[in-house]
């Protein structure tokens, strides 16, 4: 890990970016240390999503918490993968035509995804752990959800996880969820127009966790409505103190 520019911010909360290898990534870090670490999801173009990232992690360290992020594979400036961009075309066509996404699409489109993403998520951990001021237990906030479903069955340093129910998801992923056991908050869109909103309940429903909330709001994909950042505070005040 590189650290290659670094900011700090009125509140006090310091961003650093960094390389790791090839991949970039920003961690953020409250002025309180030490602090547990939630590693903050998101569906790929880190410069395009960093100002709902960054405004993500402030919150949580307002809350006492550091928050990291790494770009995922084929977005940004990432090499693109000609699998993806092929699955990615047929998913928008099926959806411009008003078709069913067929698990085949979908299949190919997100699980070379997470059988890339995790193990470079896991690599993060581990040297984001060895910094100075951050701590264990770990969280994991957001999406790519299939995403969040794998780490949490292979990663046992997360001890919770929050995550966003806004991308489509492979039945295979679904059939990995029954393995989970930590707790869980799952943000569900009702109205999202680019989700299956049964396959999101299917995912919920096959969770193996004791504990598992989901908070369903009305509106679009970008409408979660700003409340559910306090909420989710609270959820990992519960489990990551």
């Amino acid at each position: 890990m590189r650290f290659t520019s670094e900011q700090r911010f009125d509140d006090g909360v310091l961003e650093r970016r960094f390389t790791l290898g090839e991949i970039p990534g920003v961690l953020w870090t409250p002025a309180s240390a030490p602090a547990p670490l939630i590693l903050m999801g998101h569906p790929g173009g880190l410069d395009r999503m960093y100002p709902r990232l960054a405004a993500r992690a402030r919150h949580a360290a307002a809350a006492g918490y550091a928050a990291a992020t790494i770009e995922l594979p084929g977005a940004g400036d990432r090499p693109r993968s000609a699998v993806a961009e092929q699955a990615r075309a047929d998913l928008r066509r099926a959806l411009e035509a008003g078709e069913p996404v067929s698990d085949e699409i979908v299949d190919r489109l997100v699980l070379p995804l997470v059988d890339q993403a995790v193990p470079e998520w896991r690599t993060a951990l581990d040297a984001l752990l060895a910094l100075p001021g951050i701590r264990g237990p770990v969280g994991f906030s957001g999406g790519v959800i299939s995403i969040g479903v794998r780490l949490a069955v292979v990663e046992p340093r997360i001890a919770a996880a929050g995550l966003f129910a806004g991308s489509f998801v492979p039945r295979s992923i679904i059939e990995e969820a029954r393995a989970v056991t930590i707790p869980l908050l799952v943000l569900l869109q009702w109205d999202d127009e680019g989700n299956d909103r049964q396959m999101a309940l299917d995912l919920f429903d096959a969770f193996g966790s004791k504990e598992k909330t989901l908070h369903a709001n009305t509106g679009g994909h970008t409408g979660v409505p700003a409340f559910e950042g306090d909420d989710a505070n609270r959820f990992f005040a519960r489990h990551l103190r």
